[in-house]
């Protein structure tokens, strides 16, 4: 099962880290524990939105990191 996890945050070689597969996993993990905080709280969170952001940050973070050379 470990295999399988580290393969969604690696790259083809299954050792090198790929910030983009990790930040997406991040992303998620984060915005997972914010529902259940948020559920545990009593409050509103919108997980749509959340993902929503947190997809343009890292399109624009790798947009940068290409437009920079």
């Amino acid at each position: 099962m470990y295999k399988k996890l580290l393969e969604l945050i690696t790259g083809d070689d299954n050792t090198t880290l790929d910030p983009h597969f990790a930040l997406g996993v991040l992303a998620v993990l984060i915005g997972l524990g914010l529902e259940v905080y948020a559920v545990a709280a009593g409050k509103a969170f919108d997980l749509q939105g959340f993902g929503i952001g947190a997809g343009a940050l890292i399109a624009g973070m790798g947009a940068g990191k290409k437009l920079s050379g």
